[in-house]
């Protein structure tokens, strides 16, 4: 028996086989979107005893993944709607878990690929939260832009222009702190231009 009919009958085992399966996905967007570890972790939580309870609703199994990432959106939306994140620093230890396994070669090869992985997220981090979603759907979830339409409700002309405008923002931010950790001074790369 798969999976969604073993949900449809309320197994607990297949809930759990459910977040073994899609956890590590879902709360690494969610992470990404809400900037909040422990309040990403709740919005993937409820999202899958959301998922649980509305199994029924699932019309076809192999949109499982794209309704539950459609679930844990709207629960990161809701995130956002009841709480400031204004106040917020970002936590760049939380985002070691991002690291990619085959990252290995060297410890130096290792602190700099964290170090960039700590200033891309909290160069994302620094965006408004619709630019955050569409980023992460797009690059990190690796979304087509209809499949982001589908799960936004979002036109695709709309995602465009917020991908472009996140990109610019992001390139920005980065610049800027490649030359704040520069000192002000210009990169050999800047100097020859």
């Amino acid at each position: 028996m798969n999976l969604v009919d073993r949900l449809k009958r309320k197994e607990e085992a297949a809930l759990l086989e459910l977040m073994n399966q899609y956890g590590d996905y879902l709360l690494r967007m969610a992470y990404l979107l809400i900037n909040d570890y422990q309040r990403a972790e709740e919005a993937v939580q409820d999202a899958f005893i959301s998922a649980f309870e509305k199994i029924n609703q699932l019309e076809k199994e192999e949109y499982l993944k794209s309704w539950l990432t459609t679930i844990t959106i709207n629960r990161c939306r809701q995130q956002m709607r009841k709480w400031s994140f204004k106040h917020i620093f970002p936590d760049i230890k939380t985002v070691e878990y991002i690291k990619q396994a085959d990252m290995a070669d060297s410890p130096e090869t290792d602190i700099l690929a964290i170090e960039q992985n700590k200033n891309l997220t909290a160069a994302i981090h620094s965006l408004d939260y619709k630019y955050r979603e569409v980023i992460t759907l797009f690059y990190f979830n690796e979304l087509k832009l209809a499949e982001i339409t589908a799960l936004t409700n979002i036109k695709e002309n709309t995602i465009k222009s917020r991908l472009k405008r996140a990109k610019k923002l992001l390139r920005n931010y980065l610049l800027e702190e490649e030359d704040a950790h520069n000192g002000g001074k210009k990169s050999d790369e800047e100097s020859i231009r």
